[in-house]
């Protein structure tokens, strides 16, 4: 509920008249000119393609016709009244949109004018999708937070109040329902069955004035990380698409060429704040999992497992003795986590989660949000070269807790990697607020264009390995480095504010000689 959708809306209408008469302008001309070229098109006529020549394009239009037919029914229109308090205001920083990131907040945002002088009241419009007969909708949880009042509108037009029954923030999802029988719904569909290459056809309300629209696109990517995200412990597993997508259409459904509910339309990439071929929508697999929750309980627990992992890429692979780039390196365990408790380790990495493979850290992500704590879980495991088979039990996630999360990625000591460090004595561990469990070397300085700084390095960050061997000490530090093959990666183990992850450098060889001449 911005600002920014609220423009583009007022701006649509502002420029509806206008763009009438420029139409009508366009259209005058291309008569005339055609009226100018009447004979000598009427001279060489051209003939309509024959049935066969088009058949492939008929028959694709046919197709989406049919999905959109039968989808349409179900998306509905959802238009809500809030009221921010001030609570809200002084506690986030001048209101609870201030939590999503600028972008999400284009894509769902005001309507109407504003009275500055009187308390604020805010309209936004977003898109939902049918889920059940008996009236129970899914949207995002973003379009409802905050809602004094929610009005669904259906495809046959009429209106109806509704009720949240339950908000998860962790995934943006929400469940509302209204007081009706016998509506028309979707199926679910199976996002881990997607693939790139696949028709999608995205629905909803764009800019919140054109209701029941529907886009055509493909699957671009699956499995995507929220660039936006300020918590690591969301899930990822966003579906990737170019259907277009803009503002007003949050929560509205993403479906596959069946028909059926692939993913929750969600949020854009775009620096204009309107649809730039990048659109991102919650796979079913997540959907499905929290709605069926919501509804049973009006809330959703989360699993956890109490780890921090990042990708195994083609650069980390070899440091972990893999024969392929694929699982979720261990890069922090919690003590007295459930991953803690079971075994797993710092440095292991999963490649199999209850005999499914797990092809990245964002896909682990996923499987476990969407595990029900006490639920008994077998991990695949990669520890130092050698398989093995670990049981867990899956905990409960909290809001201030722990769970699987994702990362994006006293004597000074320069290495070939364009970095200054030092011990990491006390009064350096309370301003980093680093417990006493972490060891290693803190970053004072970071070169501008080194490799350091291409690996994100930053100074504050502590450095606890070094090629899988411990950095206690920047001597201790500064051997391994210089010690490490400069034609080769280098795997760093960096803990920064609180979560830890594997780095991947490139020492620069060129940097060392300048190095041993200072």
């Amino acid at each position: 509920m911005t600002e920014s959708t609220n423009h583009l809306v007022a701006t649509a209408k502002k420029l509806s008249a206008p763009l009438a008469v420029v139409a009508a302008f366009i259209l005058g001309a291309a008569v005339f000119v055609g009226f100018g070229r009447v004979q000598a098109a009427s001279a060489a006529a051209a003939m309509p393609l024959g049935d066969d020549s088009v058949s492939a394009l008929t028959s694709l239009d046919r197709a989406m016709e049919a999905v959109a037919s039968k989808v349409t029914p179900a998306v509905v229109n959802v238009a809500v009244t809030s009221r921010p308090t001030d609570q809200e205001g002084e506690d986030e920083g001048g209101g609870r949109m201030q939590q999503i990131p600028p972008n999400l907040r284009r894509f769902f945002g005001q309507m109407g004018p504003q009275m500055p002088q009187q308390p604020q009241i805010e309209h936004g419009i977003g898109s939902g999708i049918i889920i059940s007969p008996d009236g129970y909708i899914v949207t995002n949880e973003h379009v409802v937070d905050g809602s004094t009042q929610i009005r669904v509108t259906l495809n046959d037009r009429r209106v109806f109040n509704a009720k949240v029954i339950g908000r998860d923030k962790l995934t943006d999802l929400a469940v509302v329902k209204i007081d009706a029988t016998n509506l028309p719904t979707v199926a679910w569909g199976d996002s881990t069955k997607l693939e790139p290459g696949q028709t999608v056809l995205a629905f909803g309300s764009p800019f919140g004035y054109f209701q029941f629209s529907v886009t055509r696109g493909i699957v671009s990517a699956v499995n995507r990380p929220n660039p936006y995200s300020t918590d690591a412990r969301k899930p990822g597993g966003y579906i990737q698409t170019d259907a277009a997508i803009n503002p007003g259409n949050s929560g509205g459904p993403l479906v596959d060429a069946r028909g059926e509910l692939v993913g929750i339309n969600t949020f854009i990439i775009s620096d204009s704040g309107s649809f730039a071929g990048a659109g991102f929508a919650i796979p079913s697999q997540v959907v499905r999992a929290t709605t069926d929750q919501i509804i049973k309980h009006g809330h959703v627990d989360h699993g956890y497992l109490g780890i921090n992992i990042n990708d195994v890429t083609p650069a980390n692979a070899e440091f972990f003795n893999l024969k392929e780039a694929s699982g979720a390196i261990v890069s922090q365990v919690t003590p007295e986590s459930p991953a803690s408790k079971g075994g797993l380790k710092q440095g292991d990495v999963v490649t199999e989660v209850n005999g499914q493979k797990v092809v990245n850290a964002s896909a682990l992500q996923v499987v476990i949000s969407q595990l029900s704590p006490g639920n008994a879980l077998k991990l695949g495991v990669i520890r130092e070269g050698k398989p093995l088979s670990l049981d867990l039990t899956v905990g409960q996630y909290h809001a201030k807790g722990e769970e699987a999360s994702s990362d994006n990625p006293g004597t000074k000591q320069k290495g070939m990697i364009g970095i200054a460090v030092a011990n990491l004595d006390d009064q350096t561990r309370q301003q980093l607020n680093a417990p006493e469990s972490i060891k290693g070397v803190v970053i004072q300085q970071v070169r501008p264009g080194s490799p350091a700084e291409d690996a994100g390095l930053q100074p504050g960050d502590i450095i606890q390995e070094v090629n899988r061997k411990p950095a206690t000490d920047a001597s201790q530090f500064a051997t391994a480095v210089h010690a490490a093959p400069t034609d080769k990666d280098m795997l760093l183990l960096v803990w920064s504010r609180g979560n830890a992850s594997y780095r991947t450098v490139r020492p620069d060889q060129s940097m060392a000689q300048s190095e041993s001449n200072d």
